[in-house]
């Protein structure tokens, strides 16, 4: 049984994450807001080249992947009006289809260099956006600051596995039920002109009126969904847009904790707070490349595309690769069980000896 005490050192831990009354103001203190943050060695004619970025590559995927959403869909509805037992896992196709790759569209178009050409990136964020449920504005700046002060307690917005291990949380997360609830009553409150709190803290005042402008169109897309519903008296609007941001975010979360979760934080290394994970072809589409996270932090202007060259050319410098998401999870599932009872601990990976000496 726990002591009131103990259960007061736990609450004090995860009030450490908050953005306002959090532990920001002791990582300022410590040099960790801002700061500069080891980098591997990359030739300056050879990053110029990794850094080409092309339409072709990502309009070809995002082809792909929106032509196997609407084939997914179509498969959907005849299985749900043919009364089949078939529905069931045509629609957890169709959702996670719709859903969890969004989270890396949403992603690599955040940071400008899915596509060549800007609008492109503007328009696909917007709609990744509104697949995973997300605030496009109010994400970008969130995801600017993930990068600036990637780990660091009471600056990062965006810290999946917080100390102590929060497991219902992490199981709610299965099907975006904690991420929804979270992102539920803001939208709402943006929609109805008021900007969060910790929100203000990382948004600049000139984006608000598009925060809340965004939130607006996506709160009547919603109405106008469950309009469709109560007209046809059917549930089916929402099984193709709602619904699926829901129980199809298990992938997501899935790839999503294979990036950081276990790992140290107030460190200024991506080496020790990053994973890089080898994964199948399929998975890697699905997800654009983002398994290879520790190049990604270190250079996070490198397209996904040649994030697996950049990885070539960085490999002596970094720990080794994972050899599978199941390998990351092998290391993670035993560090959150381990952290729930010891938030000091944390992974330590194997970076080359030269840089540890530094």
């Amino acid at each position: 049984m726990q002591t009131p005490s103990h259960e007061a050192s736990r609450a004090a831990q995860r009030d450490a994450y908050r953005l306002i009354g959090g532990a920001g103001e002791q990582a300022r203190a410590a040099g960790l807001v801002n700061a500069n943050w080891y980098k591997c060695a990359v030739p300056r004619a050879v990053m110029k080249q990794l850094m080409q970025r092309s339409d072709a590559r990502a309009i070809r995927d995002t082809a792909i992947w929106y032509a196997a959403i609407v084939a997914s869909g179509v498969v959907a509805w005849f299985a749900w009006h043919a009364h089949s037992l078939w529905a069931i896992p045509a629609f957890w196709l169709y959702g996670t289809l719709y859903c969890s790759p969004a989270d890396s569209r949403w992603h690599e178009c955040g940071h400008g260099t899915a596509f060549k050409t800007r609008w492109m990136n503007d328009v696909l964020y917007q709609i990744a956006s509104f697949q995973i449920f997300r605030r496009a504005t109010v994400w970008r700046y969130s995801h600017a600051r993930h990068h600036t002060d990637t780990l660091i307690v009471g600056r990062d917005p965006e810290i999946a596995a917080q100390k102590p291990t929060d497991w219902l949380g992490l199981a709610l997360g299965i099907f975006a039920i904690r991420h929804v609830a979270h992102e539920f009553p803001k939208m709402i409150g943006a929609a109805l002109s008021r900007v969060g709190e910790e929100e203000k803290t990382f948004v600049p005042e000139s984006e608000w009126p598009k925060v809340i402008r965004e939130a607006r169109i996506t709160v009547s897309i919603y109405l106008v969904v469950i309009a469709a519903c109560v007209c046809f008296r059917s549930v089916l609007p929402l099984l193709y847009i709602g619904l699926p941001s829901l129980y199809g975010g298990w992938l997501y979360l899935y790839f999503g904790l294979t990036q950081h979760a276990g790992l140290p934080e107030n460190v200024l290394d991506h080496r020790r707070n990053c994973r890089t994970v080898r994964m199948n072809p399929v998975f890697r589409f699905l997800y654009w490349n983002m398994n290879y996270h520790v190049e990604h932090h270190m250079f996070p202007m490198v397209p996904f595309h040649a994030l697996p060259r950049l990885h070539d050319v960085v490999k002596a410098d970094m720990p080794p690769p994972y050899g599978s998401t199941i390998a990351a999870y092998a290391e993670i599932i035993p560090a959150l069980v381990r952290q729930t009872h010891d938030p000091s601990y944390s992974i330590a990976r194997p970076v080359p000896e030269a840089a540890a000496r530094a």
